[in-house]
């Protein structure tokens, strides 16, 4: 089977954690720090960080725009935490630089500080039975969805991921725990279906 190149958004954050899933999972990966960087990327991952940071980093560059035109040209990219942040078209709690390509509204930090960060399992259903070890750190809450968005799992009654066409957001930290199976639906049923 063809080797995916995967993008990371290398600009803060849980970037190490995220290279080490893609390697796990088998595909390639690649830091994005510049615009130019997403020349020949399959897919991409804005990992969770400090959403305001990223965001800002990303306008600096110019990466917004890129990664806003990529997505049009329909690059999948997968979001965690602060990733889902960034891919919202709204947020409440701050105001971060945000792509707005997905039809999601979200609350920063809506669990609470660091000190109250902590690890659940989840039930996905399209990754079958078994639940994914998960950890939520300042994570944010999905509000609302437009009606292009699937939710695909739930946690305290909050959509936790959703997906809408190629774009998939996660409120939750798969990579920090080591877990692969989100990755891997990213992987096989996300990128390989554009």
């Amino acid at each position: 089977m063809r080797t995916v190149r995967v993008g990371i958004l290398a600009l803060q954050g849980d970037v190490a954690e995220h290279a080490a899933v893609v390697r796990a999972c088998g595909a390639e990966n690649r830091e994005v720090r510049r615009p130019e960087d997403l020349a020949g990327v399959e897919a991409l991952i804005i990992p969770g960080g400090e959403s305001t940071t990223i965001g800002r980093l990303m306008a600096r560059v110019g990466l917004d725009e890129a990664i806003r035109e990529r997505v049009e040209q329909g690059l999948p990219v997968l979001g965690t935490c602060a990733g889902a942040i960034l891919l919202a078209r709204e947020a409440r709690g701050g105001r971060p630089p945000l792509l707005e390509v997905m039809d999601i509204a979200v609350a920063r930090n809506a669990y609470g500080r660091q000190r109250e960060s902590f690890e659940a399992d989840i039930h996905v259903p399209p990754l079958g039975s078994a639940p994914l070890r998960v950890a939520f750190i300042r994570a944010p809450v999905i509000e609302a969805v437009g009606p292009a968005v699937q939710v695909l799992a739930s946690f305290g009654g909050q959509p936790v991921l959703v997906r809408q066409d190629r774009l998939l957001a996660a409120t939750f930290h798969p990579e920090v725990l080591g877990e692969t199976a989100l990755h891997r639906y990213f992987l096989e049923t996300v990128v390989r279906a554009a």
